[in-house]
């Protein structure tokens, strides 16, 4: 990702977010369609990644609390089980961030209530109890009502760059940037806009009786079940009457896209010969067996060595909050600074009335399209001066990440005016401002 159309430096780390609801065991759908591969991305040196226990949602689909809990502690042993580095990744609990509901009321008061109207969720609800003949909005709580505003909150408070998520999600991720536009709009530019990732090649595994594995349907398969129950499962899965010697299909094999899902290239290769040779079904569940318990076996035995300290997970689970807190606090005081929530000895204090005016103008950035099609973003003084020009973007995107990293990091001043962060330069200093004047503006973003 470039970050400036005439730069050749090495791009910005890029924040990826991803959270998990602890209602319910992880199964080897949760684990093939999102745990792994999270796991894998967040191995990458140009990614900076936060994952969660997205506990506040979990509240709008459960009102049992142990077995929030429960789901919690299994979730995060099995990320721990499962490799995850958190020495790279912050791995915290939602509920562990008290910044995140205040955010959310900041966005609450950005957001229309006809654009919470049309969430898929909300307006699924209503349908449901308009055709039963009931009150469209029986059953419908804020928090379900609420719920893309405090997804919005998650996403937003780290500033993330991109957000993998199902397609079923994707109109979470673009109302999150709706409301992240008006809040910019009106206060500035604070909140990047953050992108859905969509994977087209992460696995949607399906369940004992065909249809995708989820435990809505009932037909999961515990991704650490015993070896017992795990073979007395696969055993159990629906297939055709065709007899051994029979050719059968791997095309929407059940059993074989399970096979794929735990397997090498190789192995793959061999069982969908097997299949082709007329390999029985008994057969070919005993192979499936065999390969995921050989699979997961390792897991499972850190698995249920971790489920048996919960001391450790909850230390783990702190220690990411304090990580997750260490950027959210900082920037919550800049966004509460931008809302007015401000100390009144630091913001209009005793001032003459003909002063507060001009004390509460605030250097702002502001940001724009050209007549040559790139993107670009200016700061003005509170009384409107220029202070600093960047340089063209190839998209709005690349110059808001650009505006974050000034508010975190700062600039480099050059002795020609040019303005830099960390070596990259991605503007210039207006005539006649200062190294200082631009220091002083970028410092009032911090100031509580």
């Amino acid at each position: 990702m470039s970050t400036s159309s005439t730069s050749s430096a090495t791009p910005p780390v890029q924040r990826v977010l991803t959270g998990i609801k602890p209602t319910g065991t992880p199964h080897l759908g949760n684990y093939a369609g999102a745990l792994r591969p999270a796991i894998e991305a967040s191995r990458r040196k140009d990614v900076e990644s936060f994952y969660f226990l997205a506990d506040y949602h979990a509240l709008i689909q459960t009102t049992d609390p142990l077995r929030v809990v429960r789901s919690t502690l299994e979730i995060t042993a099995t990320w721990l089980a499962a490799g995850l580095d958190t020495s790279h990744v912050a791995l915290y609990r939602q509920s562990d961030i008290p910044e995140i509901p205040e955010l959310t009321w900041l966005l609450t008061c950005m957001t229309g209530k006809g654009l919470l109207n049309r969430a898929h969720a909300y307006k699924a609800a209503v349908d449901k109890n308009t055709e039963a003949g009931e009150d469209p909005d029986a059953g419908v709580t804020m928090g379900l009502y609420m719920y893309p505003v405090l997804m919005a909150a998650d996403i937003l408070m780290f500033k993330s760059n991109s957000v993998p998520v199902g397609r079923d999600q994707i109109q979470h991720i673009e109302m999150a940037r709706d409301i992240a536009t008006r809040f910019n709009h009106q206060y500035g530019e604070h909140f990047v806009l953050p992108e859905a990732a969509i994977d087209e090649n992460v696995a949607t595994l399906p369940g004992l009786d065909g249809r995708k594995m989820s435990k809505s349907y009932d037909n999961v398969i515990p991704l650490f079940a015993a070896p017992a129950e795990l073979k007395k499962l696969i055993f159990s899965m629906v297939t055709d009457s065709r007899k051994p010697g029979e050719p059968k299909d791997t095309e929407g094999s059940a059993l074989f896209q399970l096979y794929q899902a735990f397997a090498d290239e190789a192995q793959t290769a061999a069982m969908r010969q097997a299949f082709a040779d007329g390999i029985a079904w008994g057969d070919a569940k005993q192979v499936l067996f065999e390969q995921i318990d050989r699979s997961l076996a390792p897991m499972r035995e850190r698995y249920h060595a971790l489920i048996a300290e919960p001391a450790k997970i909850e230390a783990c689970l702190r220690e990411g909050a304090e990580r997750a807190r260490a950027i959210a606090t900082p920037f919550l005081a800049e966004l509460r600074h931008a809302v007015g929530l401000r100390r009144l000895d630091s913001a209009l204090g005793a001032t003459p009335a003909a002063a507060t005016e001009k004390s509460a103008a605030l250097p702002q950035f502001k940001q724009y399209r050209d007549n040559d099609g790139l993107f670009y973003f200016k700061l003005v003084d509170g009384d409107g001066t220029l202070l600093l020009q960047s340089t063209g973007f190839n998209a709005p995107r690349d110059a808001g990440q650009t505006i974050g990293r000034l508010k975190q990091v700062g600039a480099t001043v050059a002795a020609d005016g040019g303005v830099s962060i960390e070596g990259q330069t991605i503007g210039a200093l207006a005539e006649g401002c200062t190294s200082a004047a631009l220091q002083s503006a970028l410092d009032s973003f911090n100031t509580d």
